[in-house]
């Protein structure tokens, strides 16, 4: 089948990158709560991924446009800073190593403008690799990994289909920054229904104290129609918590994760309330701010349901 170009999904800090796929989906197609669940993973050919860089190059260094290309690679392009680029889709380091590694050195060679290059991975897609091959990826530029934890608490993992535990987790995070790459990590207010928030935040704070991620970002579960959770909801079996629960977790994750030097937010659009600061520096500022917002116990306070987003 045709590779088929995804939608532009990406973490904030890469909204001026450009975006060059490599995959598109996910290979873990199992979490419950994730609309990548149940897709079909697409690895695009090797010539295809170069023949988008040369046309890139060109571009930028004449103008031209292509008329095979895809135009949505020209409207990225046209404000593009080129100095960062992201690869897609949901875990774009499950792309073959030798072919990963062969790309890299494809676009150092027609954009050695290029600094940074991130990606998406999965727990799993760590664990394949080892930390010299890490090495070798952050040789040619590959400097930060996003990866998704969400819980730290075993049941929750289990019941969200993820596939891998907390040790497995921990150990792919060490990888990553044993390897000398930039780890940014995600973690989700509320996947442990109400029934087990205290339990998930401190478990979830405890993964992410071991670790020790270089950024930490809390986003709050929004149900996506379609997903196995979102039929667990509709029909009782899941509770989703409130907004002000779901900063009591935020609250427990700040209060109890230790970090060596993390930059910890929750300024994505899922959020009901965004904090953020280095830790363990203004941990005491952002306990503050959460402490008085609950203690308010104003809704109207916090974003509202129609701007919240994925």
């Amino acid at each position: 089948m045709p590779f088929e170009r995804p939608e532009i999904i990406r973490p904030p800090s890469e909204r001026h990158s450009y975006y060059l796929p490599l995959t598109s989906g996910c290979s873990n197609n199992t979490c419950t709560f994730c609309n990548y669940y149940g897709c079909r993973l697409g690895l695009r050919e090797v010539e295809e991924v170069k023949a988008e860089i040369d046309a890139l190059a060109l571009f930028l260094k004449q103008g031209f446009v292509l008329p095979h290309m895809p135009m949505v690679m020209y409207l990225i392009a046209q404000n593009w800073d080129q100095h960062r680029l992201f690869l897609q889709d949901g875990d774009a380091l499950v792309y073959p190593f030798p072919k990963l590694v062969g790309v890299l050195e494809y676009l150092n060679e027609k954009l050695p403008q290029l600094e940074i290059v991130g990606t998406y991975a999965t727990p799993r897609d760590v664990l394949r690799r080892s930390v010299a091959e890490l090495k070798i990826l952050k040789e040619r530029k590959l400097e930060i990994i996003y990866m998704g934890v969400e819980s730290g608490d075993e049941d929750t993992l289990r019941d969200i289909g993820k596939r891998v535990n907390y040790q497995e987790m921990v150990t792919a995070g060490k990888k990553v920054k044993e390897a000398g790459i930039t780890l940014s990590v995600t973690v989700i207010l509320g996947l442990g229904s109400v029934k087990n928030s205290r339990k998930h935040a401190l478990a979830t704070a405890q993964i992410l104290s071991e670790i020790d991620p270089d950024y930490a970002g809390a986003l709050t579960l929004t149900l996506v129609p379609g997903t196995p959770l979102y039929e667990q909801a509709k029909k009782g079996e899941f509770e989703l918590i409130s907004p002000l629960e779901s900063l009591e977790e935020l609250k427990i994750l700040v209060e109890n994760a230790h970090f060596t030097n993390c930059f910890f937010s929750s300024m994505h659009a899922s959020n009901y309330l965004s904090v953020r600061g280095r830790l363990p520096q203004d941990k005491k500022k952002m306990i503050n701010e959460l402490v008085r917002v609950l203690a308010d116990g104003d809704v109207s306070m916090l974003r509202p349901e129609f701007l919240r987003g994925l």
